[in-house]
């Protein structure tokens, strides 16, 4: 099973209070994260991959989102049109558009719970409602479209009016999950590394085959001697801030210690997700002793071989 990352809910002095209570959203997300990882096996691992994003670099769940959003807007406008002209066409689209953004709303959830399972506090809890909210605007939308195939429009127009309203306040919701708490943002964005060489580290202060943490100006790197290369990226993960240097070397790769994420050590690319967003990579090389990294260059290659 994964190690998850420290949990801010669980940070308070723990030799003087009692066991800590676990919340019911920590409890459901390690049955969602157990059934969804399936043991680390590849075929889940390849099913987390898509419904993360890893394989088009962004999550997803955002992506998607936009499908019911749009139709059941759609939808909307499509009722409002068809009570001022009772046009029948309008009505037909209307329901075509219900249909749509049930179609969209059950992929978006697919993704989203597989982004869900690897939230940390306080965004785990905000997360929660924002699902709940999103399922139960779906459950009035797809009641309205079942009210008007049995000829009760106006009874079904007033449930995607209140299907319209829920939905506005999970999207809410899920925007201050992107903007207050940085789900699905990359964490490296806006880290400042050297344009020139810059010493980081002794040579002899990074072992073979041994994740080290090095700084640039407060700017965390990792380090990675295998044999005669050094490898240099990134150390803080695109996806939830972890520290690199403390995880898993598997091959050419880095595992990060928080939910799994794991990058190629040569292109910092995504292999696994849950992140999405690729590790910058750094230039690196031995020099007077030192090792020095900087910014790739177009036309250098971003390992050091002795």
């Amino acid at each position: 099973m994964k190690t998850r990352s420290p949990d801010p809910t669980s940070a308070v002095d723990r030799d003087v209070q009692a066991p800590r209570t676990i919340p019911f959203e920590e409890k459901l997300q390690k049955a969602v994260d157990k059934a969804l990882y399936g043991s680390g096996r590849p075929r889940p691992q390849k099913v987390r991959n898509f419904l993360n994003g890893t394989w088009i670099g962004e999550p997803l769940h955002v992506i998607l989102t936009d499908i019911p959003i749009g139709a059941w807007t759609a939808a909307l406008v499509f009722d409002g049109c068809g009570l001022i002209t009772a046009r029948r066409e309008l009505a037909i689209a209307a329901d075509a558009s219900l249909a749509l953004g049930l179609a969209g709303a059950a992929a978006a959830a697919a993704a989203g719970i597989a982004d869900w399972s690897d939230v940390n506090p306080p965004a785990r809890r905000v997360g929660l409602i924002h699902g709940i909210l999103n399922l139960t605007g779906a459950a009035l939308f797809a009641s309205s479209l079942i009210l008007r195939k049995k000829k009760f429009r106006k009874q079904g127009l007033v449930l995607s009016a209140l299907g319209y309203g829920i939905m506005m306040t999970a999207a809410h919701l899920g925007g201050k999950m992107v903007y207050e708490y940085r789900v699905g943002v990359d964490r490296t964005s806006g880290q400042i590394f050297p344009e020139e060489f810059s010493a980081v580290m002794p040579e002899t202060g990074l072992e073979d085959s041994k994740p080290t943490r090095a700084e640039y100006h407060g700017t965390p790197i990792l380090l990675v001697r295998k044999g005669e290369r050094i490898f240099a990226l990134a150390e803080t993960c695109s996806h939830f801030s972890g520290p690199l240097s403390e995880g898993k070397l598997i091959e050419d790769t880095i595992v990060c210690p928080y939910h799994d994420s794991r990058f190629a050590l040569n292109d910092g690319r995504v292999i696994n997700g849950p992140a999405v967003h690729p590790q910058p990579c750094l230039e690196a090389r031995i020099k007077d002793g030192q090792i020095q990294v900087r910014k790739p260059q177009l036309s250098s290659s971003l390992v050091f071989d002795r």
